[in-house]
């Protein structure tokens, strides 16, 4: 049988969990492909630097990608060097030279997935993504594949281990932000420079691409409203648990009125449903589909090991034909699917405004009346209390000015974002609260 023949495009943490899992397991995933899968071509920086990886037996390692994107001997080319450019335009040029495409590449797809899709629809090759997105979670095939039959009416995913492992070791051992993201990057769950991670970038990187699968809505990751857990502080985690919930950085997206409202931010999820339990580094995505109703999928979404089967899995696709019907579907523009065409476009993803419950911790003097006016102007902008924590001095934030600042915290009943945002601003104006206030969402 014919081999199926692959040039890779880096050999770091992931390409090298591609080479070890193809080198290792090469008979397995032979007979599942249906022919044997062969990595012939490496492109790294310096061929010649010493390698804990070592590439498999016969592999050539060269660092001019024309070796890969030109050969015509090669069949199918992997992405996993990461970055928009020249990522972008290695996988443009290897569709127009007549070969599939696997990447694991959320940052580009999330910018240019547009782009790259048509380019494979018009090329008649496949473009296969699975790793982008939670790692070994095979969340790209359900919603392109298994739950096809269904409209998705929302979804709710922890899609970054890294945040998860910090906020899992703040809320269960009492450790601050900055002593538990050192731990995580000790334990190789955070990278040195951990900001696309802990800003929400890398989430809603994702997300975009979630967001595409699930709705056929076009969103690009600037107009994803976005907050990441780098502002969170320990008490709040503490206050949170005192009220029956975890906090989650958490992707949110919505159908509603004929477009989605998508969101990343730290969210309190209710204690014993499935994503408030999800700890260390492990990815979940909650899918709610009209037809089949909830579905959770779990696992480790970062790594060499988890990434590297989404990869490989991807292979296997494209070596059966699947991966290419599934880009013929995804290429074809909304004229030639009917189901497609009332939702099939591009939008930009403005704030929307829906009602739901909120985690709001003010500071404030600690002097009579305080939560009286708060709740005040709460009840003039239409927000109803649903529950207080206001514990004694003891438990007081730090203040330069000597004042004695304690913390209130207020959970609300379901209330518009717009009317909380007013009311936040007139709270934040009190000459009895040091701003600035947090409001956190709620997910029941």
């Amino acid at each position: 049988m014919e081999p199926l023949r692959v040039g890779m495009l880096g050999l770091g943490t992931v390409g090298g969990g591609v080479a070890r899992l193809l080198s290792g397991e090469g008979e397995r995933i032979a007979r599942r492909a249906g022919r044997p899968i062969q990595l012939t071509t490496i492109v790294v920086r310096d061929p010649k630097r010493p390698r804990a990886i070592a590439p498999p037996p016969g592999t050539r390692l060269t660092d001019d990608p024309r070796a890969v994107l030109d050969n015509p001997e090669l069949d199918v080319v992997v992405e996993v060097a990461g970055g928009i450019e020249p990522a972008r335009g290695w996988m443009m040029a290897a569709l127009r030279n007549g070969k599939d495409v696997v990447t694991a590449n959320k940052a580009l797809l999330a910018e240019h997935g547009a782009d790259l899709m048509a380019e494979a629809g018009r090329t008649g090759r496949a473009l296969a993504f699975e790793a982008s997105v939670g790692g070994g979670v095979p969340v790209i095939h359900a919603l392109t594949v298994a739950l096809t039959a269904n409209r998705v009416d929302a979804l709710a995913a922890i899609l970054n281990g890294t945040c998860n492992s910090i906020l899992t070791e703040m809320t269960e051992s009492g450790r601050s932000y900055r002593d538990a993201l050192a731990l995580a990057q000790a334990q190789g769950f955070a990278e040195a420079d951990p900001t696309l991670d802990v800003d929400g970038t890398d989430t809603a990187h994702k997300l975009a691409i979630l967001a595409w699968l699930a709705f056929d809505h076009r969103i690009g990751p600037a107009s994803i409203p976005r907050r990441g857990i780098d502002t969170l502080d320990e008490l709040d985690l503490r206050f949170a648990a005192e009220l029956g919930y975890a906090v989650k950085l958490l992707a949110w997206a919505e159908r509603r009125e004929g477009t989605v409202a998508p969101r990343v931010a730290p969210t309190l999820v209710k204690r014993g449903t499935p994503l408030a339990e999800i700890r260390g580094p492990f990815n979940a995505i909650r899918i709610v589909g009209d037809a089949v109703g909830e579905v959770v999928l779990t696992g480790q979404g970062a790594g060499a090991s988890p990434t590297a089967s989404a990869v490989v899995g991807d292979l296997i696709d494209v070596a059966t034909g699947r991966a290419r019907l599934t880009t013929r579907f995804l290429a074809s523009p909304p004229s030639a699917v009917p189901s497609r065409t009332a939702s099939a476009q591009v939008v930009d993803a403005a704030i929307q405004d829906p009602r739901r419950r909120h985690y709001l911790r003010f500071g404030i003097l600690d002097q009579p009346g305080v939560l009286g006016r708060i709740a005040l102007i709460l009840g003039q902008h239409g927000i109803s209390i649903a529950s207080v924590i206001q514990h004694d001095p003891g438990e007081k934030l730090p203040e330069d000015s000597g004042e004695v600042v304690v913390p209130l915290v207020v959970m609300t009943h379901l209330a518009r974002e717009s009317a909380l945002e007013r009311a936040l601003e007139q709270i934040d104006r009190l000459d009895c609260v040091r701003a600035p206030s947090l409001q956190l969402p709620v997910l029941d």
